[in-house]
Formats: C-alpha cells, structure tokens, sequence
C-alpha cells in the first residue's frame, strides 16, 4: 500500500502538504491540491484509517446492537440509522444478541474496545425480564455515550428514542369503540418487554373508560404455538366484535384465525395491529396498521448520538425523543 510519506517524496512536499492537501486545507493551493489527488488517484491511496483513529482518538464508527435481525422493525431503524450515519461521514458495525443479555454483554465489550465511538441499541429481551442495567453504566463510564431506542432501559441515564407505544394502543382501541365495536380483544406475544407492557395499558385505559366493556386479554409465551392459541381465543369468546395486537404476527394471525371460524373481516370481527407496510401485505384482507416509522426512529438515534460525540465538551441534559405513530388505515377496519 502506498504511504502518505512516498506520495510527498514523489511530488518532493512534505508529508504535511500531502496531508491536508488530501483534506482539502485552505492553507494548500489549488495546483498542488489537483496534483496531490491526481497522484492518490493513480496509487489508488487510501488512508490507513486504524492510524486517524489513533490520531484523532476518535474512529468515525458507531456500534449497533439489535436483538433479532429477522424482525422487520429493527431491520428498518438499522437502515435508517445506516442512512443519516453515513451524511456525517461515521461507519457502523453491526452486532446481534438474539435476545441474550451475555450475547449483549459481549458485543459491547468487543467493540468498546476501542472500535467504535459510542452506541446505539435496543435491549435484548433477557436484558429487560432480568432488569439488568449495569453493563451500560459501566461503558458510560468509560466516556462512550449511549442512545438506546424501542426497547430502552429507564434506570440508565441516556438519549432514547421511543414510540408513544401506550397512547398508539389506547387510540386504536378508542378508534374502534367510534366504530360501536363493543368486545375487544387486545392481544400480545411481547408481553416480556417494555413495550408490550405499555401497550397494554394503553388497551386496559381505553376499556375501563368505556365502564360498560370488560378486558379480553391473550397473552402468548415464546413456547406457545401462536396460530392454535388465537384461533383457540377466538373460537373460546365468539362475543369479541374487534382485535387490537401488540405485535405484528398477532395481527396477521387474527385475522387468518377469524377467517377460519368463518367470520367476515371487518364486518363481523375488526382488526387493528402493530406492523409494517410490508407485513400488512400478507392478509387478505389487508391488515389496518399502527405505523412506527422505524427508518425515522433511526435517523433520530443516529442524530442523537452523534450529536453527543461532536459536542462532548458539553455537558448537555439527557433527551428522549418520542415519534407519534399513526394508524394507516385499511380493509381490516370498517
């Protein structure tokens, strides 16, 4: 590979010139500018970036952690995130715990290790049912900022992204309720997060304002089989007229359950669920959706953070950043 100081020798400069020759230095005129880029260009130079990093004490490099690469959402805040990273010149790597907190544990301490500058994560789903909090102080401590989104931990002192994951549920289950729907189910896969607990109580609020409804509540373990358990729900209480879900194959499942007893979707049972453009694709007919906006999710985390690593000589009030969802209506609701 080619060397900052054998370009300098070439063009008889000095290795300085070269340097902010290639930074476009105001202190370089524009004739040596174009000769000291032509001949880059011609060596096919790049910057050893392993030497800036050592350099600048910075590496221009974020560390992602997702739990579950297959889950469409967190697959669109990567890309997001990927996105505004990339405008302000900042790499990712990208790590998956799968929902284990020791598989957490190990991405952040591989890459705390002087790869990246800081991180952005949503907490594995052990990390939350243990309440375990103390790998990321101590990684805070160690002056690597943190933003954490969706799935955040409250007792870590950080930016966070998040969705309005109790009003988007009530608002869903008030929307039906205009709709005289007058037994709703609200039904749930991810009753172990933060997230999904939210959601339910958003649901529980909607039902006791309206005093004259009682809760229809399915929560389905990781272990359950989804499909027998929500058709099984709905065969066990024909009175319910509406399903909200917490999740996005709760939705599309309900909706293929009602079909199968022989129920008319929308007009004998409505189904309003939390999912993507892409999943609400799947049922016909086509699920009603509460819309996250994960790739806006991302470009926050991404601005947040980065944020942090530009101004860190600041000492700056934590922030939480809360996107409104919405409810993309479609041929699942009356």
């Amino acid at each position: 590979m080619v060397t900052l100081k054998q370009l300098a020798k070439e063009l008889n400069v000095s290795i300085s010139t070269v340097s902010k020759a290639l930074n476009n230095s105001e202190e370089i005129g524009e004739e040596t500018v174009r000769r000291v880029k032509e001949l880059a260009e011609l060596y096919n130079y790049k910057p050893n970036k392993v030497a800036l990093s050592l350099k600048q004490n910075k590496t221009k490099t974020i560390g992602v952690i997702i739990p579950d690469i297959l889950n469409h959402f967190l697959a669109k805040v990567l890309f997001g995130i990927e996105r505004e990273a990339s405008k302000y010149g900042y790499n990712i790597i990208t790590c998956i715990s799968n929902e284990s907190l020791d598989k957490e544990k190990e991405s952040m301490h591989f890459l705390a290790n002087g790869s990246v500058d800081g991180f952005i994560l949503s907490l594995a789903e052990e990390t939350q049912m243990k309440n375990e909090v103390e790998h990321f102080k101590k990684i805070m401590a160690q002056g690597l900022p943190i933003v954490m989104f969706d799935r955040v931990a409250h007792d870590v002192m950080c930016d966070k992204v998040i969705v309005d994951d109790f009003e988007a549920i009530y608002n869903a289950t008030k929307n039906l309720q205009a709709k005289k729907r007058k037994h709703i189910a609200f039904i749930s896969s991810i009753d172990s997060l933060s997230v999904g607990k939210l959601r339910e109580r958003g649901y529980n609020k909607a039902i006791l304002e309206q005093q004259t409804a009682k809760p229809l509540v399915l929560k389905i373990k990781k272990k359950d089989d989804n499909q027998k358990k929500i058709y099984s729900f709905l065969k066990k209480n024909p009175e319910i007229d509406a399903v909200v879900a917490a999740d996005s194959a709760s939705g599309v499942i309900a909706i293929n359950a009602a079909i199968k007893l022989g129920l008319k979707v929308p007009k004998d049972i409505s189904v309003i669920g939390f999912s993507s453009k892409a999943d609400s694709n799947l049922t016909f007919p086509r699920l009603t959706t509460i819309r996250q906006h994960a790739k806006e999710i991302g470009a926050n985390a991404a601005q947040l953070l980065i944020n942090r690593l530009q101004n860190k000589s600041l000492e700056e009030d934590v922030k939480t950043i809360i996107v409104k969802t919405s409810i993309v209506k479609s041929k699942s609701t009356v």
